[in-house]
């Protein structure tokens, strides 16, 4: 009776599929090597999640970890793509490459296939879950998803407490003798303050076959402690490869769980304005709990809107000078904030330049915060040679011819903010290296440069350090207030 249940549950769900799924194709990926099976849906809502099945690194389970989502996610508008990715045998990069390059052909044909191109998630199911981990935590930029929903996953790569043959398969024997290589695609250890993307994990509490205390909540934890966006679903029973198989007994549960989290995120708007916040840890977030959705460029999301994009790429004790003991241009941060391409940059570094180890190299403070303008702004390097008024000329000559022949002002728009006032000198933070050196280098680049300035230093100082913890970085109120601030210059313009 149970056995003839499930047959007309499958039915069901076939039916289901065939009237809410407008197209199905497969793509070849890897010279026909790998292929994605592509489920379009009837009536599209923007949103796409590529799928990861797992099986071990050794085998695919396609189906219920693979195929079987689509009928249900087409009605919900998702359109879904599952990556038949070519097996490891010890070398990763066949199916990092082969998840990487579905994310580009998604992403490519967004316009044609009625997706946002910046909601597109990954879903994967055990050692997919760790593949699409790999790719929430290692890949680049524009291959990158935008959510990840992480099915039992194995995220250690020891095999001491994870599973074995995942380990082994996807590093390789030799590659499991390699400590450094065990560590960083453990991903637990790859996890990224701002930069991973948000992340949804579901696994049962019997699970045997990945330890989920091991694995699932260790990425939960590395999320949270970074501040990053992350849920968690552990239902009771269920061991291991539910899936989303009709026979797994919280599977409606899971469902409206997914669902609920699916629903509650919103995606950037088509064509909003992009805004990159630059910065140190006074950008981050630092003692700022769930920075990501409560320190200043979180609060500078919400006060802008939806006709706007904020993201931060705040690092902490990150310095403007490359000789620093920590260059912001060093950083991934950096680079995805370059990959944002965006059209308003606000940058907020200096602070921790003023410590005496950093500013014996202030003789180069200016150049290298022209190097990270040019690097934005390559238009403004042909200036660089020119004393301050014949550049402000130049450029307000070529400005004017621009304008006259209709062309679209060059991006992106920069807006150098002053170091906040150090009214404690924690850290070796020097406020009278700030006031005397960094500030009137900043106002001078942006005077020739045709820059915006937003003195912080000026309109913090009046408040003493009332709205800093430490005396140092902002707490909720003093980044709320900053939001205000950069907000009201953004739109002054």
């Amino acid at each position: 009776m149970k056995r003839y249940s499930l047959i007309i549950l499958a039915v069901c769900s076939a039916l289901t599929v065939l009237a809410q799924t407008a197209r199905t194709f497969k793509l070849p990926l890897a010279d026909g090597q790998a292929e994605m099976v592509c489920f379009l849906p009837e009536k599209p809502c923007g949103r796409a999640i590529v799928g990861i099945p797992g099986g071990g690194y050794s085998m695919l389970s396609n189906t219920h970890e693979g195929t079987q989502a689509s009928g249900w996610l087409n009605q919900r508008g998702i359109a879904y793509f599952v990556v038949n990715y070519r097996l490891p045998n010890g070398d990763r990069t066949r199916p990092i490459s082969d998840v990487e390059q579905g994310f580009r052909i998604v992403r490519d044909s967004a316009t044609v296939w009625g997706i946002n191109p910046h909601d597109v998630g990954i879903m994967g199911f055990s050692a997919g879950g760790h593949l699409a981990s790999v790719i929430s935590t290692h890949s680049p930029y524009e291959v990158r998803p935008d959510f990840s929903i992480l099915f039992y996953p194995v995220i250690s790569m020891d095999e001491r407490v994870s599973h074995k043959w995942s380990c082994v398969n996807f590093l390789g024997k030799e590659g499991q003798k390699n400590p450094e290589l065990v560590r960083d695609y453990s991903t637990m250890n790859a996890v990224r303050r701002h930069l991973t993307p948000p992340a949804l994990i579901i696994s049962a509490s019997d699970d045997r076959l990945v330890p989920f205390v091991t694995n699932g909540l260790e990425y939960y934890k590395a999320m949270r402690l970074a501040g990053n966006e992350c849920a968690m679903y552990v239902y009771p029973t269920g061991d291991h490869g539910f899936g989303f198989g009709p026979w797994f007994k919280y599977h409606q549960q899971l469902l409206t769980d997914i669902g609920n989290w699916l629903d509650a995120r919103q995606a950037p708007k088509p064509g909003a304005v992009r805004v990159a916040c630059i910065g140190n840890s006074i950008t981050d977030g630092h003692g700022i709990d769930m920075a990501t959705a409560n320190g200043y460029p979180a609060m500078l999301q919400k006060k802008l809107g939806a006709d706007y994009w904020v993201r931060n790429y705040g690092v902490s004790a990150r310095t403007m000078l490359n000789k620093g003991d920590y260059p912001y241009m060093n950083e991934q941060a950096w680079r995805d904030a370059l990959a944002f391409q965006p059209d308003i940059v606000v940058i907020k570094l200096g602070t921790n330049d003023s410590k005496p180890e950093n500013w014996q190299y202030g003789a180069e403070f200016r150049q290298d915060l022209e190097q990270m303008i040019f690097t934005l702004r390559p238009d403004l390097q042909q200036y660089a040679a020119m004393p301050a008024k014949k550049a402000q000329k130049a450029m307000a000559k070529a400005q004017a011819k621009a304008a006259k022949a209709g062309a679209a002002p060059a991006k992106p728009r920069i807006l150098l903010c002053t170091p906040i006032p150090a009214f404690k000198s924690t850290w070796n933070i020097n406020d009278s290296v700030i006031t005397n050196a960094i500030i009137p280098i900043q106002q001078e680049v942006a005077a020739k440069y045709g820059l915006e300035v937003v003195d912080l230093h000026t309109l913090y100082a009046g408040d003493g350090d009332k709205m800093l913890f430490d005396g140092i970085h902002p707490d909720g109120k003093g980044a709320a207030r900053m939001a205000d601030i950069i907000a009201d210059a953004l739109k002054a313009q």
